[in-house]
């Protein structure tokens, strides 16, 4: 378990110091977000940080806090908060275009006309290893534990092709039975070859406000019934976008002269994903709509939602390294 992280903000300060003492039956009332602003940056750090402990709460938890603080009702009431304004944010986000009906052709456009920056790119070609490891650290507050956030998922589909397909990707994404291909100890074995820490979120302290709300976005569409369309949207968009950025960063990674088992997670996902990304596509999101025609919407949301956290991560981290 790592150890609660350090306060952003007013509500996060509370957050942390309740979490840090003794459990009660009954708290006190929150504090007020820090600014009127719902788009303010500093409230948007506060509550970004404030909703991934409480979500961390469902996951490991932390060091030294009472487990039963997971599912405190003033807690929950606080995360009801948080979780509503995020999906708000990202609903406003998503532009709208024209749908074909076609949920699987109207992802394919969705991916086809992302055209982000790439942090694999960067790497690939010009960037140092200072950077590399600085890559590492966001990213392994996802990657550590990495395909749990989509195993919510799991319980609430209805039977058939969408939740056996599912379960088939979760199945690779979890080692195929090996432990020691679990997706998640193979991102930590590369983080200790690189002199990193593999312990979970050593690094959220140094996590930007992007990388958290991706997190917050997958935890949050994982663990709501209502929003399983969304999650499978975002499934279906991350293994349909991270063949080629996989293969960028292991030539990135090779050029560097970095370990070869930071490399090896990469190369498990230039294959892996390629295959995924038609299941993903057609046999869970496909499947689910012709099932669910009514979750369509939140399918194309979810998509939408992944690439653009993705695209809003890589041009801060650019811009942080001075390469923007």
């Amino acid at each position: 378990m790592a150890s609660l992280p350090t306060p952003r903000g007013p509500v996060s300060e509370v957050l942390v110091s309740v979490l840090d003492g003794n459990f009660v039956e009954q708290l006190t009332a929150w504090p007020e977000p820090a600014g009127d602003d719902p788009a303010d940056p500093v409230r948007v750090a506060d509550d970004a940080l404030s909703l991934w402990t409480l979500h961390e709460l469902a996951y490991r938890g932390f060091t030294g806090v009472d487990e039963r603080w997971e599912w405190h009702p003033d807690l929950l009431a606080l995360r009801w908060r948080l979780e509503g304004e995020l999906e708000q944010r990202l609903r406003k986000r998503m532009p709208a275009t024209d749908r074909t009906g076609d949920v699987v052709a109207d992802l394919l456009r969705i991916i086809a006309d992302d055209d982000a920056p790439s942090l694999a790119r960067h790497l690939q070609r010009h960037g140092s290893v200072e950077q590399a490891h600085d890559l590492l650290r966001q990213r392994s507050i996802y990657h550590l534990k990495e395909a749990d956030p989509t195993s919510w998922v799991i319980p609430r589909l209805e039977g058939g092709r969408a939740k056996a397909a599912l379960v088939e990707i979760q199945y690779d994404e979890y080692g195929a039975g090996d432990p020691a291909r679990l997706h998640h100890d193979l991102f930590a074995r590369g983080m200790e070859a690189c002199g990193l820490s593999s312990e979970p979120n050593a690094y959220v302290d140094d996590a930007i406000t992007e990388v958290l709300e991706q997190n917050n976005a997958t935890s949050m569409f994982g663990l709501h019934r209502r929003l399983r369309g969304a999650a499978l949207g975002h499934f279906a968009a991350f293994e349909s976008t991270s063949s080629l950025p996989s293969r960028q960063l292991v030539q990135g990674f090779e050029r560097l002269g970095l370990p070869v088992e930071v490399r090896a997670y990469y190369d498990e996902h230039v294959e892996a994903d390629a295959v995924h990304e038609q299941v993903a596509l057609r046999d869970i999101c496909g499947a689910l709509v012709e099932r669910e025609p009514d979750l369509a919407e939140d399918v194309l949301l979810g998509a939408w939602t992944c690439l653009d956290l993705e695209a809003r991560t890589a041009t801060a981290m650019l811009k942080r390294w001075g390469v923007a």
